[in-house]
């Protein structure tokens, strides 16, 4: 792993937490998409050399929805950017960490896996590569 990639945040309005973040970081986010497959809306800001990832649900089913009517708003996820993510995600699953799903599409372009909090103390782990098609 070479670094934080970002840190998800699940949000309840992500208009308002848009905001709200502008305001904090003084700056506005630098993309905003939704990722159908997940069932989110995103939105990127950049601070430093990492970035912050707002994630509110499109639909009741979606994880973030469950996450939040579980616990509420807060940090969901942290990512790692990682160079090889078949490779890393594989040697994780022979540490003993549980994988969630497959390698697949994620937001601003990359390439994402999963990991039970169960698997670290609590935190889902998000790895993410660089999508260069």
């Amino acid at each position: 792993m070479r670094k934080i990639e970002h840190i998800g945040i699940a949000v309840a309005d992500i208009a308002t937490a848009n905001e709200t973040y502008t305001k904090l970081f003084n700056a506005p986010p630098y993309k905003m998409e939704v990722v159908e497959s997940e069932g989110v809306s995103t939105s990127f800001f950049i601070i430093g050399d990492s970035k912050i990832e707002l994630l509110q649900a499109t639909n009741e089913d979606s994880a973030i929805a469950k996450y939040i009517s579980k616990r509420g708003e807060g940090i969901h996820h942290i990512a790692y950017d990682v160079v090889d993510i078949h490779a890393e995600r594989e040697r994780l699953i022979g540490e003993g960490f549980q994988a969630i799903g497959e390698v697949k599409q994620g937001a601003d372009n990359k390439w994402v896996c999963f990991f039970h909090p169960k698997s670290a103390n609590g935190v889902l782990v998000e790895l993410c590569q660089e999508r260069s098609e």
